[in-house]
């Protein structure tokens, strides 16, 4: 029975996609095919038969593409799940490792809205996943259109940091940050998450002060 639940569900899902969420004709390929992928995934994979054994998922944002789309929706206050249907969909893919597809699907809501923030912020992220979390100049680009799009808005500037970070230019990623966290609320939810991966970066930056000020001391470089 279990597999019928499944194909039920897979059937169901793509369903929603076109009729309800309505999505273009040419994303239905796509979205079956991201269907098609969990399916064949379940098939290699599970066991039914096996009890369940629940934990709490050591949630980080970096390389877990469920924690990134839930920390936008709390940075951008946007709530879960967001109500842009393209970017409900997008997320969908995400989730399944469709980063490509998903930025494709973005540009559906940025090219009939540019002023889609959050569907701009949506893609620059994917982007960057697709990228194996490198900045590239395209998300660069996505992360921009965000803020122009939204210039108070939180997200852009959050994410962008984060990128950096993940790119490993940990100066400007700092230096983006400390702007941010300047700007940011007391009591906005995500501002003890910005204050703690600040501290981690600090700590970062100092490390690799560190090993440049010994390598010096060892190869008689000038301190």
């Amino acid at each position: 029975m279990i597999w019928v639940v499944a194909l039920s569900l897979a059937l169901a899902a793509l369903l929603v996609a076109v009729f309800v969420l309505r999505a273009p004709r040419k994303s239905w390929e796509a979205i079956g095919a991201a269907l098609l992928l969990g399916l064949a995934g379940y098939v290699m994979q599970a066991r039914p038969d096996v009890p369940a054994a629940p934990k709490v998922a050591d949630e980080q944002v970096s390389g877990d593409p469920t924690a990134t789309i839930k920390a936008r929706a709390l940075v951008t206050n946007s709530g879960i799940p967001p109500t842009d249907r393209w970017v409900i969909v997008a997320d969908a893919l995400a989730r399944n490792g469709q980063y490509a597809v998903a930025a494709d699907m973005l540009r559906n809501a940025t090219d009939s809205d540019p002023k889609n923030a959050e569907a701009w912020l949506a893609m620059a992220n994917a982007l960057v996943a697709h990228a194996d979390n490198q900045l590239t100049p395209a998300a660069l680009f996505a992360y921009r259109k965000a803020a122009m799009a939204a210039p108070e808005h939180p997200g852009p500037p959050y994410f962008l940091g984060l990128a950096l970070a993940q790119s490993g230019r940990f100066a400007e990623a700092r230096e983006l940050w400390s702007r941010l966290l300047a700007a940011t609320p007391a009591k906005a939810r995500w501002r003890s998450d910005l204050q703690e991966k600040l501290r981690r970066l600090d700590a970062i930056i100092a490390g690799q002060a560190g090993g440049t000020r010994s390598r010096q001391q060892t190869d008689g470089s000038p301190r």
